[in-house]
């Protein structure tokens, strides 16, 4: 069995033995990747250009969006290319960096749906301390906090587990490279228990943080019943949904994909619910946003009616110059 030191590459859980189901992958994310990488790009260049967008929420939503592309960008590029060539390796180092940056996004993704969870709260239950509150010092710290919460995490788990001696060989059952899958090629029992104790560390941080978004939510639909006017809470509920359904997203997948019974568990199984918790909540989230909030949507659609006008301006200059 090779240890740690001689290992080169690992071998990723390959989607299919079929060369045809392999190009099929290979356009299918391809076709999600575009799709995450346009719809998180009108968001940010949205929040970036139009100045009724530079609010906390906003703000909040332009590092969601950084996370979600950084996710998809981490694991689907990889997978794409194996299902293009017909391999299923990955280099030691590419799986390092690839369990890091996969963890950091991941990590610093969760906190902002918590911080984002404390936006709306303050907004609809204390509304008069908003400014207070949230003020733009308040909400840089804030997402400093959450993307420097993602790298610590994302940089112990990751010296912690790819320090272990591995002596049970080199095939990951999964499409990219994750702790458990890593864990099982283990041969050292303290370093094993060792990384499971920093994942206990990570699962207690992680549900206080569900807690409080539970608790915020309780408080929030009991201001939001106690609203007079319909259309006032019709407004309440349309600035939350957005969130409460991508935290759903995020969470149900994630927790069905690592607490689901083992009787259940097998290789094909667990890679759609891989890609379900892993490629599905970045791709979708920005939809969801969109969809829900109306000054996003003006928003976008005033910028690319404004590069469609662009464009037609500078192809006329163009014509009219070569005539």
């Amino acid at each position: 069995m090779p240890n740690s030191s001689s290992l080169t590459h690992f071998l990723l859980l390959a989607f299919t033995d079929r060369r045809e189901l392999q190009l099929l992958h290979f356009w299918l994310f391809l076709a999600i990747s575009l799709a995450a990488l346009l719809a998180n790009g009108l968001i940010l260049s949205a929040i970036a250009c139009d100045h009724h967008l530079h609010t906390p929420m906003g703000f909040f939503l332009l590092n969601l969006s950084l996370t979600d592309l950084g996710c998809i960008c981490t694991t689907v590029p990889k997978a794409m290319h194996n299902s293009l060539h017909n391999t299923t390796t990955i280099s030691y180092m590419g799986c390092a960096a690839q369990l890091f940056f996969f963890f950091f996004f991941i990590s610093a993704e969760f906190s902002l749906l918590t911080i984002m969870c404390y936006d709306r709260y303050v907004a609809i239950c204390k509304p008069l301390h908003y400014g207070t509150l949230l003020g733009s010092r308040a909400c840089a710290h804030m997402a400093a906090a959450a993307w420097a919460t993602g790298f610590l995490y994302s940089l112990l788990h990751t010296a912690s587990t790819f320090s272990l001696p591995l002596c049970q060989g080199n095939a990951l059952g999964q499409f990219f490279c994750e702790i458990p899958h890593i864990l099982k090629l283990s041969c050292s029992h303290s370093g094993y228990l060792r990384e499971i104790g920093l994942l206990g560390v990570s699962a207690c941080f992680c549900f206080g943080c569900f807690i409080f978004i539970v608790f915020s939510y309780v408080q929030i639909f009991r201001a939001v019943l106690r609203i007079p006017s319909q259309q006032g809470r019709h407004k309440a509920f349309s600035m939350c949904l957005p969130h409460l359904v991508v935290v759903s997203l995020f969470l149900s997948t994630a927790i069905f994909a690592y607490l689901k019974p083992p009787s259940i568990s097998s290789p094909s199984l667990d890679l759609a619910l891989s890609v379900l918790y892993s490629v599905v909540p970045p791709s979708l989230n920005p939809l969801i946003y969109s969809l829900r909030n109306q000054e996003l949507k003006d928003a976008i659609k005033k910028m690319i009616t404004g590069f469609r006008v662009n464009n037609k301006v500078c192809l006329l200059f163009c014509i009219t110059f070569q005539m």
